[in-house]
């Protein structure tokens, strides 16, 4: 009886704490799996180089990022790997490829999710000089979305860049969620 009797303290005590940070926060809560997919057109799509010099490759760090913020009017679920080709023409393409099957995420307006990159880029050892491409722009579009959209290349300044990439992928990590912006 009196394991039953602290069981049920302790669950009260637990809920009431839970009630509380729950109210009078000022914070949203995150929306939940009955949001609807996150859209290619609801979403701001930046890639940015990390580091234009070539000082990265083979450090571990990303060579760039995906960013897409929520600008549309409601919250929404990112559900696996983001869309990405780097075209050269009707020629070459280099594709953006991660592993697995990330874990959904509950976008909120405002949050953004990026997704970081690997690459090889030209005249690196070891890439086919032969397969590569240079562009300053990509076509992105959000995981399971038929439409997709072009955004332009910039460095880590956000002035206009060029990615020249080699092989048939850019490696993707796993899609992290970011707080919302002001």
């Amino acid at each position: 009886m009196r394991l039953t009797t602290r069981l049920a303290g302790g669950l009260a005590l637990l809920t009431a704490g839970l009630a509380l940070t729950a109210c009078g926060t000022g914070t949203t809560a995150a929306p939940d799996a009955t949001a609807p997919p996150c859209r290619t057109g609801s979403l701001a799509w930046m890639l940015s180089l990390l580091d234009g010099d070539g000082t990265r490759t083979g450090s571990g760090r990303p060579d760039a990022r995906l960013t897409a913020v929520n600008k549309g009017p409601d919250a929404c679920v990112f559900a696996g790997y983001p869309g990405l080709e780097i075209h050269n023409g009707k020629a070459e393409s280099v594709e953006g490829s991660g592993q697995g099957r990330p874990a959904p995420l509950a976008l909120p307006v405002r949050a953004s999710v990026t997704v970081d990159l690997r690459y090889t880029r030209r005249g690196t050892k070891g890439a086919d000089d032969s397969w590569c491409v240079r562009q300053t722009e990509a076509s992105v579009r959000a995981p399971h979305d038929t439409r997709g959209t072009v955004v332009p290349v910039t460095d880590a300044h956000g002035k206009a860049a060029a990615i020249d990439a080699c092989g048939e992928t850019l490696a993707m990590a796993v899609p992290r969620r970011t707080p919302a912006g002001p």
